[in-house]
This record gives C-alpha cells, structure tokens and sequence, in this order.
C-alpha cells in the first residue's frame, strides 16, 4: 500500500475584512445576543484573531481542492497579540483557540500582518 500525503498548494481568499479588535468583539457579542446562540469561537495564530467563510461544496471546489487549491470566500481578522483563551466583554464570551501549529494559519496570520491598517496603531497596547 502506498500512502501520499499531499500539502495544500495554495490558498485563494477572495475578500478580507479587517476590524479593530475590541469593535469586531462588540459586534460578535451583539450578534450572539441576538440570535440567543451560544458561546462564539475564533481562531488565533501569531497575533492575528481570524475567522475564515468556505465556499459551499461543490463540483467545481472539489475539482479544485482536489488539485490543491483551497478558495475561501472571505477572512474576517483583527491583531491581536496577546493569546487569551477566553474573552469576556459586552455580556458575552468568546473562545479563542490557537492554531498557530497549523503552518496554512501561521503563514496566513503572516501575509494578513503585513497588509493590516492597525498593526501600528495595536502594537505595544496590550489588547
């Protein structure tokens, strides 16, 4: 038996929406009172909070995954340097979890560092 593994080629991300941390955490907990869910999770790598949107299965994304290529529809980010796992404003948690092991999600935090409009503006606030 042959077993292969065969790493992501690339990462297409069609739309990134970047927040100041503490307004996109404003805006979680009001969307989770709302709808009465429960507790909202995040992903945190490297000093960015991010929360991608797939594209829905279909024919034509299997076609390309199968190649390689992941296409996300959007990625939703803030800085964030500081890991905690669990953020308690507005009445509401938030969990985050650290998937800094994940090297799609390191490289990702990356790129999305370096385009970022607050970096400088968050750097050295402890958020």
């Amino acid at each position: 038996m042959e077993i292969s593994i065969e790493p992501w080629k690339k990462l297409i991300i069609h739309e990134v929406i970047e927040y100041k941390f503490d307004d996109w955490v404003k805006q979680i907990a009001f969307s989770t009172r709302s709808s009465g869910g429960g507790i909202p999770t995040m992903q945190w790598t490297n000093g960015i909070v991010f929360s991608p949107a797939n594209f829905p299965t279909t024919n034509v994304t299997a076609e390309e995954q199968l190649k390689g290529v992941l296409h996300w529809s959007s990625v939703s980010f803030a800085i964030k340097e500081k890991f905690e796992k669990q953020i308690v404003k507005e009445n509401a948690t938030i969990n985050l979890v650290d998937v800094s092991v994940n090297e799609i999600f390191k490289e990702l935090a990356t790129s999305l560092k370096a385009q970022s409009k607050y970096v400088n503006l968050e750097s050295g606030k402890d958020q």
